[in-house]
């Protein structure tokens, strides 16, 4: 039996926070402590889903968030202990105050992965490279940068919680296709020539 749902989500504002949502989380938790994200919404008047105040707090709005790029200290640190935890990015997170498990990891799939190429390092194992693996992981690690970024800005855009992705739009088939699936502007088989009491007439042939 799944978990139940945090909030009633039919009834919850999307998008992006506004300044004004902002301010009443940030007054009711200064009062209140973070307590339980699955009533927060609720008791802070808040037509938010528990999880969407959750993270818009830890990777927004929390008072100790560190600003700003990293520095070379915290480089080094965090390739120190991927080369030691791998993806574990809230442990890693634990060892930088004001840092997010979020944007260690971001920061980890943009920028170090291509510092390390830079070194001739396997970001991934931490051992030097090959010629043909530092080709492979060089074009991997741009192409996934870019899917990084184009993520980060969404979330951005609806208030750091995770964008829905859209429904697949279907593509219909010609009529009685058994294969709803086809491409448009397939080339269609020609059609069956008519039967005559229950005879398959050859092809140009019109029954008499």
């Amino acid at each position: 039996m799944g978990r139940s749902p945090c909030c009633e989500k039919e009834h919850t504002n999307k998008g992006a926070w506004t300044k004004e949502e902002d301010q009443r989380l940030i007054a009711y938790i200064r009062v209140n402590g973070e307590g339980c994200w699955r009533s927060l919404p609720k008791a802070a008047g808040l037509l938010r889903c528990g999880k969407s105040c959750r993270l818009r707090w830890m990777n927004y709005l929390r008072p100790d968030l560190k600003r700003g790029n990293f520095t070379d200290d915290e480089d080094e640190l965090i390739i120190r202990l991927h080369s030691l935890l791998g993806n574990k990015w809230s442990l890693i997170a634990g060892q930088l105050p004001g840092r997010t498990d979020n944007e260690i990891k971001n920061y980890w799939n943009t920028h170090i992965k291509r510092k390390l190429l830079s070194r001739g390092m396997d970001p991934h194992t931490h051992r030097p490279l090959t010629p043909v693996d530092g080709a492979a992981a060089s074009h991997e690690a741009a192409s996934h940068g870019v899917v990084v970024r184009r993520r980060q800005q969404r979330r951005d855009e609806h208030g750091g919680a995770a964008v829905p992705r859209p429904e697949p739009r279907p593509v219909s088939g010609p009529a009685g296709c058994r294969h709803a699936d086809l491409a448009p502007g397939l080339p269609l088989p020609p059609p069956r020539p008519p039967r005559r009491g229950g005879v398959q007439l050859p092809s140009g042939r019109q029954p008499g």
